[in-house]
C-alpha cells in the first residue's frame, strides 16, 4: 500500500462509458504527471477499460473505485485492477478486499466507521462525498481524535479546494474527477484532460 501510494498527491477518479476512450485517456493523464488512475466500477465497460488501460499503458497504475461487495473486488481483480477503493466497508469486503492481496483503500467518514475500519486494520481511509459530510472542517476535528489514521478525501474536491484539503494533517492525498470533464471525455479532447492533469499534478502536500 505505502509503496504504491508513495510520492501520489492527486488520484484521478474517471468513469468510462466507451472502452475505445480508456487508453488515450490514461495516456493523457500519464502524460500530464498523474500516474495512478481510478476506474469506477459505475458502468458495465468499467471491467473491460481497466484491461485496456493496464495492456495499453503500462506505465500508468490502475485501480478500481466504487468497489460495493465480493463480486466487484472478483470483477476489478479479473480486469487486473491494481488497486481496490470503496466508498464505505463492511466486514465481508473488508475480507474479500485483503484476500485479493491488492492494496485495497475502503470509505469511512464517521468515527464510527473510522474506528471500525481500524479495528480491521486500515490506516489510510477513502472520504466520501468528502464536500457532502462537512468536507474539510470534519477532517481538522478528525485529526487529533485519530492519530495515524489518514484520509484521501474525494466528492467535491477539486482545482480550487484541493491546496485547502493537503494542508491537513490527516489527508495524505486527494482524489477527484476535475480534470477530466465530462464535456472533454465526450469529445475526446485529451488535450484538454492532459492540461488539466498537468496543473492538478502539481499540488503538493
Amino acid at each position: 500500500m505505502h509503496d504504491l501510494f508513495r510520492g501520489t498527491t492527486v488520484i484521478p477518479v474517471v468513469t468510462v462509458a466507451r472502452v475505445a476512450d480508456a487508453a488515450p485517456l490514461a495516456q493523457a493523464l500519464v502524460r500530464g504527471g498523474l500516474r495512478l488512475i481510478e476506474v469506477t466500477l459505475r458502468t458495465p465497460e468499467a471491467p473491460a477499460a481497466i484491461r485496456e488501460m493496464r495492456r495499453l499503458v503500462p506505465e500508468a497504475v490502475v485501480g478500481a473505485g466504487t468497489v460495493l461487495t465480493g463480486a466487484d473486488v472478483t470483477r476489478a481483480a479479473e480486469a487486473g485492477a491494481q488497486f481496490l477503493v470503496s466508498p464505505g466497508l463492511t466486514a465481508d469486503l473488508a475480507a474479500a478486499g485483503l484476500a485479493s492481496e491488492r492494496p485495497y483503500m475502503p470509505g469511512a467518514v464517521t468515527p464510527t466507521e473510522v474506528i471500525a475500519a481500524r479495528e480491521l486494520g486500515f490506516a489510510l481511509l477513502k472520504f466520501f462525498p468528502a464536500q457532502g459530510m462537512g468536507g474539510i472542517e470534519t477532517l481538522r476535528q478528525l485529526a487529533p481524535v485519530f492519530p495515524g489514521i489518514a484520509f484521501c478525501p474525494t466528492g467535491g474536491v477539486n482545482g480550487e479546494n484541493a491546496a485547502e484539503y493537503l494542508a491537513l494533517p490527516n489527508v495524505a492525498m486527494i482524489g477527484g474527477s476535475w480534470m477530466v470533464p465530462t464535456e472533454a471525455l465526450a469529445a475526446q479532447d485529451w488535450a484538454t484532460i492532459e492540461a488539466r492533469a498537468r496543473a492538478a499534478a502539481r499540488f503538493r502536500r
